[in-house]
């Protein structure tokens, strides 16, 4: 049985091993990668890039959000956050802590979940079995319904 390709698990516990690598990895740390790292770290759910610019609603120093951007990407280069596509909004980033992340979203009330990567195994195996494809919900999620929206009939 084939499963979705997924990253080598990262060992980054906190903001100052990231830093680490990146200085490893020949780049400079200024105090915007720092802000941008402190909020990834900060969140429990994926962020808008355009979050951590405002500081998280006031919770760290605004940015620039040309500059929360070029520090996304190089953290997403390096392996540390991943992004996800969630309905016509701009994409939410996230850490990358046991491999790429996979989401549900709710399409009646926006909630974004992580989901666990065997759990969503039962659903690959069946996109496979009926259509020969292997299915990711890492950068485009899994859409639907949670209890609450259909109980609600939203």
């Amino acid at each position: 049985m084939t499963t979705a390709p997924r990253r080598e698990p990262l060992a980054f516990g906190d903001a100052d091993e990231v830093v680490v690598a990146l200085r490893a990895a020949g780049h400079r740390v200024s105090r915007a990668a720092r802000t941008v790292l402190a909020a990834l770290f900060a969140a429990e759910r994926p962020v808008a890039a355009e979050q951590i610019a405002d500081g998280l609603g006031g919770d760290l120093p605004a940015l620039e959000l040309t500059s929360v951007y070029r520090n996304l990407e190089r953290l997403e280069q390096l392996g540390v956050v991943s992004h996800v596509h969630v309905g016509h909004s701009p994409g939410l980033y996230s850490l990358v802590r046991d491999g790429d992340p996979e989401y549900i979203v709710c399409d009646g009330c926006g909630a974004v979940v992580t989901a666990d990567h065997a759990a969503l195994e039962p659903v690959r195996a069946a996109v496979r079995e009926a259509f020969g494809y292997e299915a990711s919900f890492t950068h485009f999620p899994m859409h639907g319904r949670c209890a609450a929206c259909a109980r609600r009939g939203g």
